[in-house]
């Protein structure tokens, strides 16, 4: 007697916005214009020397490009039914409790808990929601700590990319899923501090030590490695504390946070169908 084993259906992963080809499409643009913006210190060569003209002319410029692409996620979405009111409910109320986190952020040591919503939001409720929910995160978190300068679209490019990684990890459940994501919490807050200091690197260091600073014309290993010794002397410690802290923080309450989240994606069946069934008359 041989006995023939059923194959389990694979769990369908709930996505909030589903990315399709003209978000995919804004996403890469956003991304690679975010890339030119960091990177400049390697290609191209700097003109101010003032650490107050830091970005201050182009910086405008950035942000006023990325809202729109941000926008354009959200109504090319709309436009092609990738996401419904009830995803925007939720990213309004996830969007609001980051922003209110970062209140609260430890400024001595450099922890702070801005990430810990996001982290779990990406990973649950897809790679776009992750991205929208990075970007509107900081934005509504520098208006209420005053944080409004030419800083910010480099940090909302930067926080963006940390929630849009989130929903990339591969498929685990339980105390792996877990381990996962508080490891990419520790990585993603060290790599969103080297990130966003390189807006003002170039000029920061324009009276300091030569072994540190952007040299106008060399090359662009010259630049990376006086980059790292910078990072290395001004930076890291910080940037450690805000990766401890993520990665603690996950591995305190993301178990708790993510099965909340599955739960109320499950609930909302984001994207689902609406039919209407006609009332039975009755006699």
């Amino acid at each position: 007697m041989t006995t023939t084993a059923l194959a389990t259906p694979a769990v369908r992963r709930p996505v909030a916005i589903a990315v399709r080809w003209r978000s995919t499409f804004a996403l890469t643009v956003a991304s690679l214009f975010g890339l030119l913006a960091f990177g400049w210190p390697f290609l191209l060569h700097g003109t101010s020397a003032n650490v107050d003209a830091a970005h201050t002319t182009d910086a405008p410029w950035i942000f006023a490009i990325v809202l729109p692409l941000l926008l354009l996620v959200v109504l090319a979405e709309l436009a092609d039914g990738g996401m419904d009111a009830k995803a925007i409910a939720l990213l309004g109320v996830l969007a609001a409790c980051g922003a209110a986190l970062r209140t609260v952020s430890i400024d001595a040591t450099g922890v702070s808990p801005v990430f810990f919503l996001l982290l779990p939001a990406g990973r649950v409720l897809g790679r776009g929601f992750g991205f929208v929910l990075g970007m509107l995160t900081l934005f509504g978190s520098a208006l209420l700590t005053g944080g409004v300068g030419p800083w910010l679209p480099f940090q909302m490019l930067a926080t963006g990319w940390v929630g849009l990684f989130a929903g990339c990890l591969p498929p685990l459940r339980g105390r792996a899923e877990v381990a996962m994501l508080a490891a990419y919490g520790a990585v993603a807050g060290l790599a969103y501090g080297a990130l966003t200091n390189l807006w003002f690197w170039p000029f920061e260091t324009s009276g300091l030590s030569p072994q540190i600073s952007y040299v106008r014309g060399a090359s662009w290993l010259v630049e990376l490695h006086h980059y790292a010794s910078f990072y290395v002397a001004t930076s890291v410690g910080w940037d450690l504390s805000r990766a401890i802290g993520n990665a603690v923080l996950v591995l305190l309450a993301g178990r708790t946070v993510l099965l909340a989240l599955r739960r109320a994606a499950r609930r909302a069946a984001f994207n689902s169908p609406v039919t209407f069934v006609p009332a039975k008359r009755v006699g």
